[in-house]
């Protein structure tokens, strides 16, 4: 059975890689395998009938050979143990790629997310400015840690694994910003992972999506 997985029908990131279904399709594509996409509206998330594959009605979701599955995390720990692809050859390195995965969405990314939303709901609040500060001194304090692991390697752990691909999708939210710049591994890192033919394929199917919205729209 074909892979489905879901993707807003209108990304409101506007093609830029940053919606969750890029982390899934990416995760497909270093897996090498093959995949559909069901686009919604956000209408259509909302409605009963996808409200019982994804109880919170977002995307994406993961449907395969009876299976349905919901959180990019999970989907990408059920990609790696099923099909391969993502995961070193050995238990111990399984193990610490996937306490990568945790802490690319527990530990880095909530942080990042507390800075990110205020921007689009909160920018006119009289404490806006004030707290900002506080918000990026939280999200420094991770990427330094996370700059201080990474050192001079070229991955998390060993060669590229679903650790990485986590952990970069986590922080590409960052762009623009200038934190990334702050510490000198980390931009050369998140390239790296944007050069893999992967990611590329990924992206561009993704922004293909968004182009076709615009011009349907």
């Amino acid at each position: 059975m074909t892979i489905t997985i879901t993707a807003f029908e209108r990304s409101p990131d506007r093609g830029r890689g940053m919606a969750r279904d890029m982390r899934v399709r990416w995760a497909l594509e270093e897996a090498g395998l093959p995949y559909q996409v069901r686009l919604l509206s956000f209408a259509q998330m909302k409605q009963p009938g996808y409200l019982s594959s994804q109880p919170f009605g977002q995307i994406p979701a993961y449907e395969e050979d009876g299976l349905t599955l919901f959180e990019s995390g999970a989907i990408i720990l059920h990609i790696g143990d099923r099909h391969g692809g993502l995961w070193p050859a050995d238990l111990h390195g399984r193990a610490r790629a996937t306490a990568w995965m945790f802490a690319a969405l527990n530990t880095v990314e909530p942080p990042i997310l507390e800075r990110e939303m205020p921007k689009y709901l909160e920018r006119d609040e009289g404490w806006y400015e004030a707290r900002m500060p506080l918000l990026d001194a939280r999200v420094k304090q991770r990427l330094s840690e996370l700059s201080n692991w990474l050192g001079d390697r070229d991955w998390l752990e060993g060669d590229f694994s679903a650790g990485d691909l986590l952990m970069v999708t986590v922080l590409r939210r960052l762009t623009g910003s200038g934190l990334l710049e702050l510490y000198p591994n980390l931009p050369p890192y998140i390239a790296r992972a944007e050069q893999r033919p992967a990611y590329q394929r990924a992206f561009a199917d993704q922004l293909a999506v968004f182009n076709k919205s615009e011009q349907t729209g």
